[in-house]
């Protein structure tokens, strides 16, 4: 469950400028804030429902750009080889 926290919340700041305002709100609240479903809820005055919905769309939109943008995944690699000393590899990673 933290390793899906910290997933998204990585996500969400790499790609959180292509969600709602909503979204980003809700999100932010919920993860980064660690606020219920139920006190976003009251805040926004809108339903629980509501709410979850919110982050459920702005999760699968975060993990669905990530799938065809790949740039956590190419931000880590880079690190990774950055740590190794590998400038070649990281020469790769950003021609790809």
């Amino acid at each position: 469950m933290m390793e899906n926290r910290e997933y998204l919340n990585s996500l969400f700041d790499i790609y959180k400028e292509l969600l709602t305002m909503k979204e980003q709100q809700a999100f932010s609240e919920h993860y980064i804030e660690d606020l219920s479903m139920q006190e976003i809820a009251d805040n926004l005055n809108v339903s629980k429902s509501n709410i979850g919905m919110i982050v459920k769309r702005a999760e699968q939109k975060l993990i669905d750009y990530e799938t065809k943008l790949h740039i956590l995944e190419k931000n880590n690699k880079i690190k990774e080889a950055l740590l190794k000393k590998e400038y070649k590899l990281i020469e790769k990673i950003i021609d790809n």
